[in-house]
């Protein structure tokens, strides 16, 4: 099996329904990726023990999905030269604005590239590690040529459809 380039880390296992979207996009692209869950509240050693290793493990990307006080992510970010990129989960209390504000204020010098709140969000992450990755893979620099191709040949369809 070929080492995981990305690590989708999620902050609870009530975020994998929303991130198995993002994982089908790395999974169709043949992308290898490793999937955990900690929490940068209730398993900090463990955040950190990954943050500080991912690198050396070959991981190029970290995606981090967390809901609430997402600070996930930016713990992350904290701990690594990595690109982070966070995934604002929905919540039942704030709809995930709390979970968008957490992950996207970070400070100066720990960036975290923040995406839409939920599915959406989790798909576009995939899609921003991908643009990642295919700045030095060219096989993944050409399917997302002709991911970029067929978005652009629907909606061009779509046009053909509409009678006005």
């Amino acid at each position: 099996m070929t080492k995981p380039r990305v690590a989708v880390i999620l902050g609870s296992d009530s975020d994998l329904p929303t991130m198995e979207e993002g994982l089908k996009v790395l999974k169709d692209f043949k992308v290898s990726f490793e999937l955990r869950i900690m929490s940068a509240h209730r398993s900090p050693d463990l955040v950190h023990d990954f943050a500080r290793s991912a690198e050396k493990k070959g991981i190029k990307v970290v995606i981090a999905a967390a809901g609430g006080a997402a600070h996930l992510a930016g713990v992350i970010a904290s701990l690594t030269r990595l690109p982070v990129i966070g995934v604002p989960m929905e919540t039942s209390s704030l709809s995930g604005m709390d979970s968008l504000l957490s992950t996207v204020q970070m400070p100066y010098g720990v960036p975290v590239a923040t995406m839409a709140i939920g599915k959406s969000g989790a798909r576009n992450a995939s899609i921003f590690a991908l643009q990642i990755l295919g700045l030095t893979d060219k096989k993944i620099a050409g399917e997302l040529n002709a991911f970029k191709k067929r978005l652009e040949a629907d909606v061009i369809a779509k046009n053909k459809k509409l009678k006005l």
